[in-house]
């Protein structure tokens, strides 16, 4: 695999396993629905009212593709320099066009959810990437390779 493909593997992996945890933690912190969330993604491919297996299925697929196209594009545009920040920065700006202009028209369900819980997992999800990236880059400068 490449250095950009193993790069992007890795940001999407993060990226996607740890960026619902802010609105997660506000839920259980608040008594709200832990799974809230998860349900609104799935309704954006099955229907609102299907079992919580398809829900969650359904879920999994959106998210991870969602995060994938997300993540490749700002592998492609962010600058090495700062990397964290411009991630921060451009997830901060997905999060608005994700939940105020983008939602709102398409996908109902996700845009009647509590607008700062889900901006904090857009941020945690550039954090992610930004950190990983990060990471690689500076292990690419020190000479260190990946292992398998």
């Amino acid at each position: 695999m490449s250095r950009r493909g193993s790069d992007l593997l890795y940001a999407w992996i993060a990226a996607t396993l740890l960026s619902g945890i802010p609105s997660t933690v506000h839920a259980l912190v608040t008594g709200g629905d832990p799974l809230e969330a998860t349900r609104a993604a799935g309704a954006m491919l099955a229907p609102a009212q299907s079992a919580l297996p398809k829900l969650l299925l359904a879920a999994a697929l959106v998210h991870a593709t969602v995060s994938l196209f997300w993540a490749a594009v700002l592998l492609a545009v962010l600058p090495r320099r700062h990397v964290v920040l411009w991630a921060i920065l451009a997830a901060a700006l997905i999060g608005v066009l994700d939940l105020r202009i983008i939602a709102p028209v398409f996908f109902p369900e996700v845009a009647a959810l509590s607008f700062w819980p889900q901006f904090a997992d857009h941020v945690m999800w550039g954090a992610c990437i930004g950190v990983t990236l990060a990471f690689r880059y500076k292990r690419r400068e020190t000479g260190v390779r990946d292992q398998g």
